[in-house]
C-alpha cells in the first residue's frame, strides 16, 4: 500500500472515531432527559450549538433569551442553564448564595489560567484573598496612590493621541487603552512601572499578547468537549494556550522575586502601598500555602480586573461616542464647564480631583450606560450545588450551571423597555444627576458577596482617561461602513481593534 492510500486510510479512520465520539457525546447528553418534561422546558438545544455560534456566541444567546428569558441547553452530564431574569439573578447571587458556587467544572477550564486565584475559586481559598483585597481597596493611601498613577498614564495617553491628530493617522485606540491600563493595574496592584503605553517595554507588550489570547483560548473550552483530549495530546488550541501560559509564567514568576528584592519591600511596612505587597506581607506568615505559584494566580486575577474590564468598557465608549456625536459633544461640553480654560494636557490633568470627577454625572451615565449594552464581562457562571427551583419556576438540578447573562439583560425590554438596544445615556439620569440601578438588573460589576471591589476604582480611571480624551480630541471612525464586532472570550474586546482619528478641539 502506497503512502497515500495509508494516509487516506488513517484519515478515514479519525473521521470515523471522531463521528462515533460526537455520536457518543449526544446520546450521552439526551440520556435520561426527556424534552417533554416540563422540568426540562424549554430546552433550545445543546452546547454544541455554541460551536457552530462561537463567533456570534452572546448575540446568539441574546436571541435565545428574547423569546425564553430562561432557558436550556443539554450537555453530556448536566445542563447549562442560562437567565436574563433580575429576581433569578438576585436568588443565585444573593439569596442563596452558598447553593451557587463557581464548582468543579468551571474551576477545572479555568485553573490553568487563573489558577487558585480569587474569580476562580470558592470556599475559604476566596474569602481569605476577598478579605485581603477587600482592606486593599478600602485604604485611603491606595486611593490617592492610584488616582495619581491614573493621572498620569491619562496624561501619557493623550499625548500619543496627540501625536496622531497631528500626523492625521488613525490608530487602534483599543490597543492604547490596552496598554494604558496595564500599566495602571501593573503600578497600582503591584508596585511596578511597566511602560508597555510608550513601547519600551517588549516583555510586557508579549505578556499583554499571551493574556489576550489565552483568554480566548480558555472559553473556547467551555463549548469544546475534546479540550481535554488535547490537552493531554498537546495539539490544536491547547498546544497554543500551553506555550502562551509558559511565557506568561515566565514573566510573572520574575516580577514576584523581584518584588521580593526591592529594597522598598524590606523593613518598615508602612509605605506598603499595592495590593500585590499586602500579599506578600501576609504570605510570610504562611509561606508554604501562599508560595510564589499562589501570588502569580492572584496577580493574573488582578490584570483581568483590572486591565480588561476598563480598557475593553472604554474600547466600546468611544465606538459609541463616534456612533453617537451629539452624545460626545455633551460630554465635552460638559468637561470644559467643570474645567474651564485649561489648554495644557498636564495642568488639565492635575485639575481631575475627586471634587471634579463627581461632578461628571452625565459622563458616569454614558460609561453605565456602555457598560448596560456592551459588560465587560458578557456572561458569569455558576454550579447548583443542590436541586433548586429559581423564582421564575425553572427547575434545576444538582450540578447544573447555571450562567446569568449580563450582555443579554441589556438588551431586554421587559428589564430596561422597547429602546433597550439603544444608546441613551439619559436613562440613567434624574433631573441631572446619576441614578443608579439595582445591581441584580445592571449586573456588570456582579453582584452579592463577590460584588466588585474594583468599581469606584474602574469608574475613577476611566473618567479621567475620558476627561483627558475628551477634552482635547474630537474621535471619528477611520472607516464609518466596517463592521465592528465583539471577540468571543471572558471579556469583551472588539475583534482586530477600533481604527479611530482624532481631531484637537484647541486648533
Amino acid at each position: 500500500m502506497d503512502l497515500l492510500s495509508l494516509f487516506l486510510v488513517g484519515t478515514g479512520t479519525l473521521v470515523i472515531l471522531l463521528s462515533i465520539g460526537i455520536f457518543a457525546i449526544l446520546i450521552t447528553s439526551l440520556m435520561g432527559k426527556s424534552i417533554s418534561d416540563p422540568s426540562y422546558h424549554p430546552v433550545v438545544g445543546t452546547i454544541f450549538h455554541q460551536l457552530v455560534y462561537f463567533h456570534r456566541l452572546f448575540d446568539y444567546l441574546a436571541d435565545l433569551s428574547r423569546k425564553h428569558p430562561t432557558f436550556r441547553l443539554i450537555a453530556p452530564f448536566q445542563s447549562e442553564i442560562y437567565t436574563v431574569d433580575p429576581r433569578n439573578v438576585e436568588h443565585i447571587l444573593k439569596t442563596s448564595f452558598d447553593n451557587y458556587p463557581k464548582g468543579q467544572h468551571c474551576y477545572e477550564i479555568v485553573h490553568d489560567l487563573f489558577g487558585d486565584g480569587i474569580f476562580g475559586v470558592d470556599g475559604e481559598k476566596w474569602r481569605r484573598q476577598r478579605k485581603l483585597a477587600s482592606f486593599g481597596f478600602s485604604t485611603r493611601v491606595l486611593r490617592d496612590f492610584s488616582c495619581a498613577i491614573f493621572r498620569t498614564n491619562a496624561a501619557k495617553l493623550a499625548q500619543i493621541v496627540k501625536d496622531f491628530a497631528a500626523e492625521k493617522m488613525a490608530f487602534d485606540i483599543q490597543d492604547l487603552l490596552m496598554k494604558c491600563a496595564l500599566d495602571s493595574i501593573f503600578e497600582v496592584g503591584f508596585g511596578v512601572k511597566l511602560n508597555c503605553l510608550d513601547g519600551s517595554s517588549e516583555a510586557g507588550n508579549t505578556f499583554c499578547k499571551a493574556f489576550d489570547e489565552s483568554n480566548g483560548l480558555v472559553y473556547w473550552r467551555f463549548p469544546d468537549a475534546f479540550w481535554k483530549i488535547k490537552k493531554v495530546l498537546n495539539v490544536g488550541s491547547e498546544a497554543k494556550l500551553k506555550g502562551n501560559i509558559k511565557s506568561i509564567d515566565a514573566f510573572l514568576y520574575d516580577l514576584i522575586r523581584n518584588k521580593r528584592q526591592m529594597p522598598s519591600f524590606k523593613g518598615n511596612n508602612s509605605d506598603k502601598k499595592d495590593i500585590l505587597a499586602l500579599f506578600l506581607l501576609e504570605s510570610e506568615k504562611d509561606p508554604e500555602s501562599m508560595n510564589d505559584q499562589y501570588l502569580r494566580d492572584i496577580i493574573l486575577n488582578f490584570i483581568i480586573a483590572g486591565k480588561d474590564t476598563t480598557a475593553s468598557t472604554l474600547s466600546w465608549f468611544f465606538y459609541m461616542l463616534c456612533r453617537h456625536p451629539l452624545i460626545q459633544e455633551k460630554i465635552s461640553q460638559q468637561v470644559n464647564d467643570v474645567i474651564k480654560d485649561q489648554r495644557n494636557i498636564n495642568d488639565f490633568v492635575g485639575e481631575l480631583t475627586d471634587a471634579t470627577l463627581d461632578k461628571m454625572h452625565f459622563l458616569h451615565a454614558a460609561l453605565t450606560e456602555t457598560l448596560r449594552l456592551y459588560p465587560a464581562v458578557p456572561i458569569d457562571r455558576k454550579c447548583a450545588e443542590v436541586d433548586d427551583v429559581l423564582p421564575d419556576g425553572f427547575k434545576l438540578k444538582k450540578g447544573d450551571g447555571i450562567n446569568y447573562f449580563a450582555y443579554g439583560m441589556g438588551r431586554t425590554k421587559s428589564i430596561w423597555g422597547e429602546d433597550a438596544e439603544e444608546f441613551r445615556p439619559e436613562r440613567w439620569l434624574e433631573d441631572g444627576i446619576f441614578r443608579p440601578e439595582s445591581p441584580f438588573k445592571f449586573v456588570a460589576f456582579h453582584a452579592g458577596p463577590r460584588i466588585c471591589l474594583g468599581k469606584e476604582f474602574a469608574y475613577r480611571q476611566m473618567k479621567i482617561i475620558a476627561m483627558v480624551l475628551l477634552r482635547f480630541f474630537r474621535f471619528q471612525l477611520n472607516d464609518e461602513k466596517k463592521e465592528v464586532k465583539y471577540r468571543t472570550m471572558f471579556t469583551l474586546h472588539i475583534d482586530g481593534g477600533l481604527q479611530l482619528r482624532a481631531l484637537s478641539r484647541l486648533s
